[in-house]
């Protein structure tokens, strides 16, 4: 699955306005005014109990929450299923690794020093 698929998938099954992003360096990736809610996708060609999410991107969709109530979610895909996180229960626990592609979707290969966390697909919802 990519994540026009997912995209796809979320506005057909749960959000019918939902909209995409127009900056594909966006904090999110997509967003329904109508449930007021923001969200960031990715899609891992391997299944995964731990699914990392970048600090930045984290803390920028919890400020929206705080300051425009508007409700966080980190919704990943993995052959094994979709899985969407409430980002307001989770607690993330932060690591920085200086070996960190730069990006897995446009074939950089420049390790970069990212913060993030890993977080169990038991924290979440299988959608």
């Amino acid at each position: 699955m990519n994540e026009q698929t997912l995209f796809d998938y979320l506005k057909g099954k749960y959000w019918d306005d939902l909209t995409q992003s127009k900056d594909k360096f966006s904090f999110y990736d997509c967003f329904s005014e109508s449930k007021k809610t923001r969200i960031e996708l990715k899609c891992r060609k391997r299944h995964y109990p731990n699914l990392l999410i970048e600090k930045d991107k984290y803390f920028k969709l919890v400020k929206r929450y705080i300051e425009q109530n508007e409700i966080p979610l980190y919704i990943n895909s993995t052959p094994e299923g979709v899985y969407a996180f409430d980002l307001r229960v989770i607690k993330p626990t932060w690591t920085t690794d200086k070996r960190m592609p730069q990006t897995t979707e446009f074939d950089l290969i420049n390790k970069v020093e990212k913060t993030y966390a890993l977080i169990n697909i038991e924290q979440g919802k299988k959608i």
